[in-house]
């Protein structure tokens, strides 16, 4: 899954595929590297200016309905957590809605089952999007994680949307320090057993940089050694901002015997 930011902001890239034709040159170069999956975002995660809704879907639409002109056999993901916003992408051509807030809008879930999309079920530990709690705390994160993204999934069966749509995501960084990322990244397994499948989103975040002391444009290598433990612990969507450095990572770890081939 490769990342697409139409965004002046984000914390990686810098904004650098914010305007409409670098946003299509980056999916261009994404398909080509590998990437089965482009997740497109339109609000940066992370504190900052407002985006409201109709510039949410300013940024989003019509690059959905771009790519999927231009490359009809990729999936297209979008990063939101507005239902109404995934109600206009899904008629843009969006194939999966990826909720990273982990269901502060209800109405979402609805959306993707209306559709016939896929869904994201993450977690944030409830906190509300762009906002990054102070010293927040679980009394086993793990056990928290699974509650609330297993609990979310079997409510968007419930609703409607198909069963072999739904992954689950810890969401490293939302709603935790690195201490409680960390301890996710060591005990994937246990998100794996579950049973839904699980997607991972560690690319170049702040529990790599702070466990290595390196800033967000030095962190490829920790993202890659993450990345590798997850596929070997059972992971089975990889959210990345280096697409072809995670294909190269990825197809190792495989053939070493450590993962199963996609």
């Amino acid at each position: 899954m490769a990342v697409v930011n139409r965004t002046p902001d984000s914390f990686f890239d810098k904004g650098a595929t914010f305007g409409f034709d670098a946003a299509m040159a980056a999916v261009d170069r994404a398909v080509a590297d590998g990437a089965e999956v482009i997740d497109i975002g339109g609000v940066k995660a992370g504190p900052g200016d407002e985006v409201d809704v109709k510039e949410e879907l300013r940024r989003v639409v019509d690059t959905v309905a771009a790519v999927r002109e231009r490359h009809p056999s990729v999936v297209i993901s979008v990063d939101t957590w507005r239902a109404e916003v995934g109600d206009a992408v899904a008629r843009a051509g969006a194939d999966l809605l990826n909720d990273t807030w982990g269901g502060p809008d209800p109405e979402l879930a609805a959306v993707a089952a209306e559709h016939g999309l896929g869904l994201v079920c993450a977690h944030a530990g409830r906190q509300q999007p762009r906002t990054r709690p102070h010293r927040v705390a679980y009394d086993d994160v793990v056990a928290d994680v699974i509650a609330h993204v297993t609990a979310e999934a079997e409510r968007a069966v419930g609703l409607g949307v198909r069963p072999d749509g739904i992954l689950i995501d810890p969401a490293h960084d939302f709603g935790k320090n690195t201490r409680q990322s960390l301890e996710i990244s060591r005990r994937l397994n246990e998100m794996v057993a579950t049973g839904w499948p699980v997607l991972v989103a560690v690319s170049n975040k702040d529990f790599i940089g702070e466990a290595l002391g390196r800033p967000v444009d030095k962190r490829g290598v920790g993202t890659m050694a993450v990345l590798g433990v997850s596929a070997h612990l059972g992971a089975r969507m990889f959210r990345v901002h280096d697409v072809a450095g995670a294909r190269q990572a990825l197809d190792h770890v495989v053939a070493l015997g450590l993962a199963p081939r996609p």
